[in-house]
């Protein structure tokens, strides 16, 4: 039988992204199939604190093994900022556009673009937790370039690439991400127990 797991997530981009990434090897659940419609409160000052928060919530109410990440985009001359503010660093409404604005406004005068994207995912599974991380290196460019992903992939250049995470289209990025990073270690987790 196929193994289940719930990703405790409503942003939809972020499943889809997942699901790509995993295949056929585990079954995702999202939050509306278990039929739980809470905003699960991100309270934590830290992404793995976030990524616990997530999956320990839906473990102790649905009693369904669980996964949850969270990501953040740490600016090394904005001492790591906006880290684990980074969905909400233009405000509460997690808009894409304002962030990316603000993140511009704020750099524009900086000649150090060096930035990271850090995913961690939390993992419980009868009871027991365990944490997964995935990290890209790369450039904050100075306008946004690209169609495609979501967040601030218009304005992230990873090292070793000519394109931003929305120019390279979800096949290389899926292969190459902090997500697929974090995932894999997951699935070569998951593979051996």
């Amino acid at each position: 039988m196929k193994r289940r797991l719930v990703f405790a997530t409503n942003n939809t981009h972020k499943l889809e992204e997942i699901k790509a990434i995993l295949g056929e090897k585990i079954e995702i659940l999202s939050l509306s199939d278990i039929g739980c419609h809470a905003d699960i409160p991100e309270t934590a000052d830290t992404l793995e604190g976030n990524a616990r928060l997530k999956a320990q919530y839906v473990y102790d109410h649905y009693g369904l093994d669980c996964i949850a990440d969270d990501t953040g985009l740490e600016v090394e001359s904005m001492g790591g900022a906006p880290g684990v503010y980074s969905a909400r660093y233009a405000g509460n409404g997690h808009d894409s556009q304002a962030n990316m604005k603000k993140l511009l406004e704020e750099m524009k005068e900086k000649n150090n673009r060096k930035a990271q994207f850090r995913t961690i995912i939390s993992l419980i599974e009868k009871g027991e937790e365990k944490h997964f991380e995935g990290m890209v290196k790369g450039q904050i460019v100075r306008e946004r370039r690209g169609e495609t992903g979501f967040g601030y992939d218009p304005i992230f250049k990873p090292d070793g690439y000519e394109t931003t995470f929305a120019e390279m289209g979800s096949d290389v990025k899926n292969r190459i991400s902090h997500r697929a990073q974090a995932v894999a270690a997951l699935c070569e987790y998951l593979s051996h127990t």
